[in-house]
């Protein structure tokens, strides 16, 4: 409740502010819009060159891994094929090894 009585105080006198101070709040705005726009515009710039920069990586990042990764995975299946197969070797001969017990 004191929150609201305060943003409604704070309201109206900021109301009555900006008609009392109409003109020098005028060269406040007048002051700071063409700094805003400074700063607004350095931002941005940096923001689109950030953008161009992080593009050529990834591009760079993709043609070169891409064979990479395609050769990976053909090695991968390839060992893990080999391991299927070591693995079914043992077990072939420790059923030999029953037959023979019995």
């Amino acid at each position: 409740m004191a929150a609201l009585a305060g943003g409604i105080a704070a309201l109206v006198l900021g109301i009555i502010g900006i008609i009392i101070w109409w003109g020098e709040f005028i060269d406040i705005l007048l002051g700071g819009v063409p700094v805003i726009l400074i700063l607004g515009g350095a931002l941005a710039a940096y923001l689109g060159f950030e953008e161009i920069k992080d593009k050529r990586t990834t591009e760079s990042f993709d043609d070169t891994t891409e064979d990479k990764i395609q050769q990976e995975v053909k090695d991968l299946k390839a060992e893990i094929k080999g391991l299927k197969e070591e693995k079914k070797e043992p077990e072939k001969e420790e059923e030999g090894d029953n037959t023979k017990q019995e």
